[in-house]
């Protein structure tokens, strides 16, 4: 009896641990959205002076935990977008071209966007993303 015993212990082991490493391997990965939120893109785009006689032409979009509902082909309307509008374009009025033109300026600019936004909105903003640039 010991002896079966000793056999059975070792084989129940064994098989309750396939089970639980199928079942691990079975089970669905969650992978989280890289994108967490809705997308909205301001339009018109943003038209602005620059502090060198040129002028920059960009394209932001808002990633928000959440956004107002919208119509199919209707453009998603921000209940404080006006004040929005107000924050970026106080950031981007004035700057040196190469602000818009390098990567490193460029995502410092947007940070300083982001926390304008922050203080001076209630919209549920998480970041800023200049999605088209062109300066001239």
């Amino acid at each position: 009896m010991k002896k079966k015993l000793l056999i059975a212990l070792p084989v129940l082991l064994v098989l309750a641990g396939g089970y639980e490493a199928k079942a691990m391997l079975l089970k669905k990965k969650v992978v989280p959205p890289k994108i967490a939120g809705t997308l909205v893109t301001l339009d018109p785009e943003f038209l602005v002076n620059l502090a060198d006689g040129h002028y920059g032409k960009v394209t932001v979009a808002l990633q928000m935990k959440s956004a107002p509902a919208a119509k199919p082909g209707e453009v998603i309307a921000l209940p404080e977008g006006a004040a929005v509008r107000a924050d970026v374009t106080d950031a981007l009025t004035g700057i040196a071209s190469g602000d818009l033109i390098d990567r490193v300026r460029r995502h410092a600019l947007r940070e300083q966007i982001l926390r304008a936004l922050e203080s001076d909105t209630d919209e549920p903003v998480t970041d800023v993303l200049f999605t088209d640039i062109a300066v001239q």
